[in-house]
């Protein structure tokens, strides 16, 4: 009898906890709904106060908290495999920073939903512009200048973010700190951070065996016949884009695409055509369930959901950080 691999069992475990974080989703909240409501309103969606619970409230913020979780456990991943550097984020690159300034400036104004994804959106444009604009000299791409100036970009942004709460009226304020610390509470359609997930996860599922190379260094992945700088490229925009996609959503939910990576790997994974699928659905789950208490806990009150990644996540990492021998 054939026995599972370790990733195999992980993959079961990780499917089995996303539909799981997902249900509980569908089944928490000041109204109560049963299990058996639950079911029988996804499996026979008829119209009334249930089915409008679910379909109408739940069931879209629940699909926007497990995309924005999904995307950024990728954009971490890649850019620590881009990086090498374990302390690399979705954030680190400066993209997050400037999607908030915009999205601050706008919140600042009084401006609507819609005005306030655009102005966000071009934030996050124009640090991937100068980023990427700057990681380049003479034709040449640097790893390293992209590293440094994502980093001076996010402390400029951070600097102009401070401004902007600073000068904001009183009654823009706690909008504009729940944007900064992550929320779903008014996340729009989750239809195009699913699409930007399932793409640019699968493109990067596919190309896993280029991530492994890659991982072990520039100089023995050239070696190797790896063409790096096209794929150092391609990560960096997948990332971007990964990035872009979950800021716009839910704002700037820290943790989860610096830690659920190394979760993944401190398990004993470290081959990419494992790792990014488990990191996409433990994020997802993660942050579902974050979502979950963040709205549930101290109902009718709601809490940023940045907040409980957080106090969730840190004691479960350091808990398998002292349990395992696992390089980070």
């Amino acid at each position: 009898m054939a026995v599972m691999s370790r990733p195999a069992v992980l993959m079961i475990v990780m499917l089995a906890a996303s539909v799981a974080s997902l249900f509980a989703a569908l089944l928490s909240g000041p109204f109560p709904i049963s299990a058996l409501q639950v079911l029988d309103s996804l499996l026979y969606p008829v119209p009334g106060l249930v089915h409008d619970v679910i379909w109408g409230l739940r069931a879209p913020r629940a699909a926007a908290a497990f995309a924005v979780g999904g995307l950024l456990a990728l954009a971490g991943a890649l850019l620590q495999v881009l990086l090498r550097n374990a302390l690399a984020d979705p954030y680190v690159l400066g993209i997050s920073g400037g999607a908030a300034f915009g999205a601050l400036l706008a919140l600042a104004a009084g401006a609507g939903a819609a005005m306030m994804n655009a102005a966000a959106f071009a934030g996050a444009l124009v640090a991937i512009a100068v980023v990427f604009g700057l990681s380049f000299r003479a034709g040449d791409w640097d790893v390293y200048r992209l590293l440094l100036t994502g980093v001076v970009l996010a402390a400029g942004f951070s600097a102009l973010v401070s401004l902007a709460l600073v000068m904001a009226p009183d009654a823009q304020v706690k909008g504009m700190l729940f944007w900064l610390m992550g929320d779903l509470a008014y996340a729009g359609s989750p239809a195009a951070a699913w699409i930007v997930l399932v793409v640019t996860g699968g493109i990067a599922v596919a190309h896993a065996v280029r991530l492994d190379l890659l991982a072990l260094g520039e100089l023995k992945a050239h070696a190797l016949g790896l063409a790096v700088k096209p794929l150092q490229i391609a990560i960096f925009v997948a990332a971007a884009l990964a990035t872009v996609a979950a800021v716009l959503l839910a704002g700037s939910v820290g943790f989860v695409g610096l830690m659920v990576p190394h979760a993944v790997r401190l398990m004993g994974v470290t081959a990419h055509r494992w790792l990014l699928p488990l990191a996409m659905l433990l994020g997802a789950a993660f942050l579902t369930t974050a979502d979950t208490a963040a709205r549930t806990l101290f109902a009718p009150q709601q809490l940023p959901v940045g907040v409980l990644t957080a106090l969730i996540g840190v004691p479960v990492m350091l808990v398998l950080l002292g349990r395992s021998r696992a390089r980070v």
